[in-house]
């Protein structure tokens, strides 16, 4: 089994709609950016030829937090193209809940859809990786990803005193920052490959922003120290073993705004070589939903017993992927519904600076023509 396919067994997120119900933010960070995609299309100026148009969600999970977003701007193509069939396609890695997405998508769910609005509308899904191709060399026209490209194609190593690489330090936290590049550059060349000449990439990019803030580090209880602390307690507790704590690593990358646009400033870069062009950029904090909240109602067990499940729904596949296989699954995931009930009764006791604050690079880029 390759490094790749190792890793993508567990960088899914929770199905059965678990995932759109509980990440509210993810979904207020694309809707109040959409109309950075719509400027996009006006500057594109598709041709009304007849020839598809393709669109794709690229990480896209259930397909609920994007649902508004893809509506809109395929009203918006479709009104200034009514001759073209438009070909939506919904991708993720295989392990991904893809029959929640067309029971999201085709009305199934209390999710408001815009199937049954936009006519000459075809919508399909792709069990492959962004570090892969996803489509047939010039052909997509319009690619969004949101709240995705942060994930890597494998570990490079362990951390070995936290779970997550901002905090890391030394050679470990390097390892993790050149992984981040390189699939970076590599994710890019695959766009550059799918996209048609004027195709435009939209890329909403969890990162660390120009005051170094990154996902739930902004309100001063520090969202991964906390996931790591806690998992290092059920260690000193015996719970867990050292090697398993050790082996808990999300395989993520968190870039900053120089590292994401240095491939499009360099005019040797491979990406640039291969027609990308940044149009736009733009860092921004989306709130937290479930502090916003709580600052409104001042009720601290039903802020935790909201907030933990929008941590859980992306988190739990590493925290499970740490524990090893020879423990029975039953024995698995009590030890991980321990870990969270110690979250949620450290934020019912403590709310105060508990908030996952989305931080996000927005990039708009153009596959120029040859």
């Amino acid at each position: 089994m390759s490094k790749t396919a190792a890793t993508a067994g567990f960088m899914s997120m929770k199905g059965g709609g678990y995932y759109s119900k509980a990440t509210i933010g993810a979904k207020h960070t694309i809707d109040r950016a959409t109309h950075l995609i719509l400027d996009a299309i006006e500057r594109m100026d598709p041709a009304d030829d007849g020839s598809p148009f393709t669109m794709s969600d690229m990480g896209c999970a259930d397909g609920g937090t994007s649902v508004s977003m893809v509506g809109t701007v395929l009203k918006e193509v479709r009104r200034r193209v009514p001759s073209r069939p438009l070909q939506m396609v919904y991708t993720d890695l295989p392990r991904n809940d893809f029959s929640q997405v067309f029971q999201n998508i085709h009305g199934q769910t209390d999710i408001e859809t815009y199937i049954d609005e936009i006519d000459d509308l075809y919508v399909f899904a792709s069990a492959t990786s962004f570090h892969k191709p996803i489509f047939p060399a010039g052909t997509l026209n319009l690619g969004f990803s949101a709240t995705a490209s942060h994930y890597i194609s494998e570990k490079p190593g362990v951390i070995s005193d936290h779970v997550h690489m901002v905090g890391a330090s030394g050679a470990e936290r390097e390892a993790y920052v050149e992984q981040g590049r390189l699939d970076w550059e590599r994710m890019l060349l695959n766009r550059a490959r799918d996209l048609a000449p004027g195709g435009r990439l939209a890329l909403f990019n969890f990162g660390i922003d120009e005051e170094g803030r990154y996902l739930g580090s902004t309100g001063g209880a520090d969202m991964f120290d906390t996931f790591s602390r806690l998992w290092a307690d059920l260690r000193d507790q015996g719970v867990i073993t050292a090697e398993e704590f050790v082996n808990t690593n999300f395989p993520q990358s968190y870039r900053t705004v120089e590292q994401f646009t240095a491939p499009f400033r360099d005019t040797a870069n491979p990406v640039y070589q291969a027609g990308l062009r940044m149009e736009h950029v733009e860092t921004r904090v989306v709130a937290c939903p479930f502090a916003v909240d709580f600052k409104e109602h001042g009720d601290a067990a039903r802020f935790a017993h909201e907030y933990i499940p929008t941590l859980r729904s992306w988190s739990e596949a590493t925290f499970a992927s740490g524990l090893s296989t020879a423990r029975p699954v039953e024995e698995r995931q009590a030890i991980i519904d321990r870990f969270y009930d110690s979250y949620e009764a450290l934020v019912r006791g403590a709310p105060d600076g508990h908030a996952m604050d989305y931080v996000h690079c927005y990039l708009i880029i153009e596959k120029v023509a040859a």
